[in-house]
């Protein structure tokens, strides 16, 4: 058996998709869309074009950003999940650059979206906008409710963003229900 060694950084470490376990899945299934939000998208390429299912798979749908470069994304899970990679994917010029994740941060906006540190942040590659996952601090998404995710700009500094295909991959948590638990009396 091979030993490995973890060494923390600062910055999310990028490895090849080989490096997705098989046990991490897609989190699409756990997702509460009725919470979804993504603010400053673009009214004809909105959200579901980068992350529901069918739709993400066709290159030629995408989100796009709107006023300005920026996106900032909320997704709650009907579950609480282990996060482990994202896929960003996005054209070479206007794809995202400065990615920041934000773990069980509700009700975050522009106006403070800086007041917060960041539970990772990515610089995407282009190997990412091709479709490479960004391996996370997995440590930092262990018990996740919800994902906050922020971008920040883009690989141009143009003035719209373009996300191809966004893709979570991680695990659920087993979690125990307290209402199907009996109380155990004393005798």
């Amino acid at each position: 058996m091979e030993a490995s060694i973890c060494i923390p950084s600062s910055a999310m470490s990028v490895e090849s998709a080989s490096a997705i376990q098989r046990s991490q899945v897609d989190l699409l299934d756990f997702v509460d869309w009725s919470g979804v939000e993504c603010l400053n998208q673009s009214n004809t390429h909105s959200l579901p074009n980068a992350f529901k299912q069918v739709y993400r798979e066709d290159e030629g749908l995408v989100l796009e950003s709107d006023a300005d470069e920026q996106l900032l994304i909320y997704i709650p899970f009907n579950q609480v999940v282990k996060l482990h990679s994202i896929v960003i994917k996005g054209p070479e010029e206007e794809g995202p650059k400065t990615v920041k994740l934000f773990s069980n941060k509700e009700h975050m906006g522009f106006s403070n979206v800086n007041d917060f540190p960041p539970s990772d942040t990515a610089v995407v590659s282009d190997d990412n906008l091709k479709g490479k996952p960004v391996i996370l601090k997995y440590v930092k998404f262990q018990n996740v409710r919800s994902l906050t995710i922020f971008v920040e700009d883009n690989q141009s500094g143009s003035d719209i963003t373009k996300v191809q295909k966004i893709v979570l991959y991680g695990t659920t948590v087993e979690t125990t229900d307290m209402k199907a638990l009996k109380k155990i009396e004393d005798h």
